[in-house]
């Protein structure tokens, strides 16, 4: 009889070799070795496969593509079904990486049972290999729900953008008082079974605090350089954001290309210089 086989582990989440899906016990390690990662969020397949290709291991699905994607002011009008079609591209456009989808405003929060049906849906319809909710003591019980219906569940607080109206904006969290009942949401949200944690907008020793208290990773976005991982939004870091916010670093003006590029082909196709012999047909 033969030996089971051995499931291998990448070296490194970032930039480790393909083969396999990245999973939660690949993320809990990189906490245990200390490793710094990289997230990214992602809407189609092309941009996820380029994400893959270069190493990043998760993508999220953001219910940010309602402003990014869709257009709208805020993450609030987005829905399941705008979400699922953009999730289940993300997955085929990869084949590393782990693919994390948001569980949209209204989907989740009026009880476990109704996140538990929103969350397989996702898994089932999209193939996403986890999904992210805000909240959390108040979450509490969905977490604990999908957890032990085997769905991973990545947790979110600080800045939680479906909570822009209560929170009067979008504002730094967690400061004074409200950085200890943060950090008692983040421990409650482990002990229910989260696997990792988003801090947003919250102060660099508030999220250092909550980095080293944690034994599940923390991934940070405006909460300085203690986390775990970091995450930005692909249009920020890219520079097609018109106003990004303070933690956005711009890696590449590709507005800048994208606009000298079709000005390009404009200007060719108003002269007729494009199409030229060698992209036409005999």
């Amino acid at each position: 009889m033969s030996s089971p086989s051995v499931i291998s582990r990448p070296t490194t989440l970032y930039g480790g070799q393909a083969g396999r899906r990245i999973t939660v016990r690949d993320i809990a390690a990189a906490k245990e070795r200390g490793e710094k990662w990289p997230m990214v969020t992602a809407y189609d397949a092309m941009t996820a496969r380029v994400f893959d290709e270069a190493g990043i291991p998760v993508l999220l699905v953001g219910d940010s593509a309602a402003m990014v994607v869709y257009g709208y002011d805020s993450t609030l009008p987005v829905s399941v079904d705008d979400l699922m079609p953009l999730t289940a591209a993300v997955v085929r456009g990869s084949s590393r990486a782990m693919v994390v989808a948001d569980l949209p405003f209204g989907s989740y929060q009026s009880s476990p049972q109704q996140a538990l049906e929103t969350a397989a849906r996702f898994m089932k319809e999209a193939g996403a290999h986890a999904v992210k909710l805000e909240g959390g003591r108040r979450v509490l019980p969905q977490v604990e729900a999908l957890v032990s219906a085997g769905i991973p569940v990545m947790a979110h607080l600080g800045l939680t953008p479906q909570s822009v109206n209560a929170l009067g904006g979008y504002r730094v969290q967690g400061r004074g008082q409200a950085g200890d009942e943060l950090m008692a949401d983040a421990k409650d949200l482990e002990y229910a079974g989260a696997f990792s944690v988003v801090l947003e907008c919250v102060p660099t020793e508030l999220a250092e605090r909550v980095t080293s208290s944690l034994s599940i990773p923390t991934i940070g976005i405006g909460a300085g350089p203690g986390t775990d991982a970091q995450v930005l939004v692909w249009q920020d870091l890219m520079g097609l954001t018109a106003r990004p916010a303070k933690f956005v670093k711009k890696y590449f003006d590709l507005a800048q290309e994208m606009d000298r590029a079709v000005r390009a082909f404009a200007d060719e196709v108003s002269t007729g210089a494009f199409p030229a012999a060698e992209h036409s047909y005999r």
